[in-house]
């Protein structure tokens, strides 16, 4: 068994892995994606299983047998349910597995082909591709539990961009600039 998992095809969601960012309550900054899992993609939804239980199972060798509980808080959620916060989740997570993965380290970035991506505005939240992601034990603030790393992310194709996203053409509607004068009066 292994901790690593290359999923099958998902939808990427709060999609930051060109640049880091600081999570939502401080910390250092990471690169991360949120990952839309159909759940009729049982086969890696199956690979994710296996792989937080043998993360679990490195962790306890390593810290010792009760390090873990063996119902232990993990990043695979169901998106038909709620957030930690008693939230629902957005309606593009409907009928998936949401898992948020990250990384101090900038992922590799390809496309179909294996060719390297450069352009953060190839690789947006609602696009598809595929993850390579390694799951961990950690025991941390009090907290414990299995979480995972983004190693490597593969576009596959375009998807309806998820949210409002302008265009040069939202600037076509006959508007005249007059003298820059008058805004300051």
């Amino acid at each position: 068994m292994a901790t690593k998992v290359v999923t099958g095809k998902v939808r990427f969601s709060y999609v930051s892995i060109f640049e880091p960012k600081e999570p939502q309550g401080g910390g250092d900054p990471k690169y991360s994606v949120t990952l839309l899992i159909p759940k009729a993609d049982t086969q890696t939804k199956g690979k994710i299983q296996a792989a937080m239980a043998e993360a679990r199972e490195n962790f306890c060798k390593r810290n010792g047998a009760n390090a873990l509980p063996q119902k232990f808080n993990h990043t695979l959620h169901d998106g038909d349910g709620l957030r930690d916060s008693g939230e629902p989740y957005g309606p593009e997570c409907k009928g998936c597995y949401v898992i948020t993965v990250s990384s101090k380290q900038k992922p590799v970035i390809v496309d179909n082909m294996g060719n390297p991506i450069t352009d953060p505005a190839e690789v947006y939240s609602g696009c598809f591709g595929r993850a390579s992601i390694n799951f961990y034990g950690y025991s941390q603030n009090g907290k414990k539990g299995v979480s995972a790393g983004l190693l490597a992310i593969q576009k596959l194709h375009e998807g309806e961009p998820f949210g409002t996203v302008g265009s040069a053409d939202d600037f076509n509607d006959g508007f005249a600039d007059g003298d820059a004068d008058d805004f300051m009066a």
